[in-house]
């Protein structure tokens, strides 16, 4: 006689999750439905492709209800400061410095593409690794603009100054640096200003819906620097009844 005892394995990962800190809270998620028209693709969710048509919204985002419809929407929290850099005078050689809250960068090249221009604002002592997003360039044809998130999200930043002492060749080369966005509180008034949660699993939907349904997470514990956008919990002025979130 054989000896094989009959075996039942229930498992459930946070592998494609790692915003999600505890699987605590992901069996009491509410059903909602979400406004599509709200979200952006490359921000808030993935197009689909020839093999895989259907869009994909990422988990971890945060959400926030939409008060004349009850349908919900990214988290409209507080504003990032968002500042440009601007090379002129068509130079074609040497480097220029950004200097934030009395750090000053290492030379940035002339030609410095937006990931150059990140790495050298984050080895400032005063900036963390998720603290800017950068976007744009290259320089010098073209202007990066430099988010301000992670510690940052949502606080008025004082200007960057920028030297162009070493750069060569072109004419009268310059930079300048220009506030296109002030950080500050919230100015959403429809009820997205409010956090309501975070989107518990990715959601698919095909190209030109306008509403799909998802998960959503009240009640847990996530890693706030982990979540698809960036996301700074002390920044949070108001909650929706009865979301308890924990942050790591």
């Amino acid at each position: 006689m054989n000896d094989f005892q009959p075996m039942t394995v229930s498992e459930e990962a946070t592998a494609d999750r790692p915003w999600l800190a505890s699987l605590v809270g992901t069996n009491d998620t509410n059903t909602i439905t979400l406004d599509l028209t709200k979200f952006t693709a490359g921000v808030h969710y993935d197009a689909g492709t020839l093999l895989q048509p259907r869009n994909a919204l990422k988990s971890g985002l945060p959400l926030g209800k939409i008060d004349a419809t009850g349908l919900y929407a990214p988290y409209a929290g507080p504003t990032s400061e968002v500042q440009t850099v601007t090379v002129t005078g068509t130079p074609t050689g040497g480097t220029y410095t950004l200097t934030f809250s009395g750090q000053t960068t290492a030379g940035i090249p002339y030609n410095a593409t937006a990931a150059q221009v990140k790495t050298a604002l984050e080895a400032l002592s005063n900036v963390n690794p998720g603290d800017v997003t950068v976007a744009g360039g290259p320089h010098p044809g073209t202007a990066v603009t430099v988010t301000f998130v992670g510690q940052y999200l949502g606080d008025d930043q004082t200007q960057m100054t920028a030297s162009a002492a070493s750069l060569t060749g072109g004419t009268s080369p310059a930079v300048t640096v220009t506030t296109a966005t002030a950080g500050g509180a919230a100015t959403a008034t429809d009820g997205t200003q409010t956090l309501a949660g975070f989107l518990c699993t990715e959601s698919m939907f095909a190209p030109g819906s306008t509403k799909t349904s998802g998960a959503l997470l009240w009640f847990g514990e996530v890693f706030a620097a982990k979540c698809p956008l960036p996301f700074d919990p002390t920044d949070v002025a108001s909650t929706a009844p009865g979301v308890n979130i924990h942050y790591r």
